[in-house]
């Protein structure tokens, strides 16, 4: 999440969609006025106690979270903005990305071992896996399920829609640095027999039937 008071704007930033690439390109928005100081101050107040007191909004927080915590004419006054992603897509990502912590990866090798472990009901919580795991869409609504952004975005549109985003709000359209970018995988269509697409799809209806999303 990266919110800009000078700027009224809020990045709700979902795992594995570009976030990293918006985050650099806008963190000079970040903050602003009186308040930069203290959020300098209590982000760092986070850090040194391993994100435990909830003295600042995390990186991957969803809107709902971030209605809950500022004051709501804050709130209601910022423009608001996410990225989402192809599902099946996403998960490939995820599991390239998992794989790089030995830690997080040792309950399977394959993708196919990777999607079986991670929509087990049965297994403990891991952080690297589960950032990525629920519907996207969980990050955009309220307890009813009333979208709270102004703006959603798509991770395959990620240059055409960065540019509407500067746009709205009101800055000049500056080029996404390419953080992260993979080149170790095959389309992501490859990875997938019929019964993992059904896993992810049961897993992710929501997005599916939100963003129109197909394999």
């Amino acid at each position: 999440m990266l919110l800009s008071i000078k700027k009224r704007f809020l990045f709700i930033h979902i795992a594995k969609t570009g976030g990293t690439s918006i985050r650099k390109a806008l963190r000079k928005y970040r903050g602003g006025g009186l308040y930069t100081p203290a959020m300098v101050v209590t982000s760092q107040i986070d850090q040194l106690t391993h994100h435990r007191i909830g003295c600042k909004l995390a990186r991957h927080a969803g809107a709902n979270t971030a209605r809950e915590m500022l004051p709501r004419d804050l709130f209601d006054s910022l423009f608001k903005f996410s990225i989402v992603r192809n599902p099946w897509d996403l998960q490939v990502s995820s599991y390239h990305h998992v794989r790089l912590d030995p830690e997080a990866s040792r309950e399977f090798e394959t993708f196919e071992e990777f999607i079986r472990y991670k929509f087990r009901e049965d297994r403990p919580y891991q952080f690297k896996l589960d950032i990525a795991r629920r519907p996207q869409l969980r990050s955009l609504v309220d307890m009813d399920g009333n979208l709270l952004v102004d703006f959603v975005g798509r991770y395959e549109n990620l240059e055409e829609d960065f540019a509407t985003i500067c746009e709205r709000i009101g800055i000049p359209v500056v080029p996404l640095p390419h953080l992260r970018r993979a080149g170790d995988r095959h389309q992501y269509r490859e990875y997938y027999t019929q019964e993992l697409r059904e896993i992810v799809a049961e897993a992710y209806r929501p997005d599916i039937d939100a963003f129109g999303y197909r394999f």
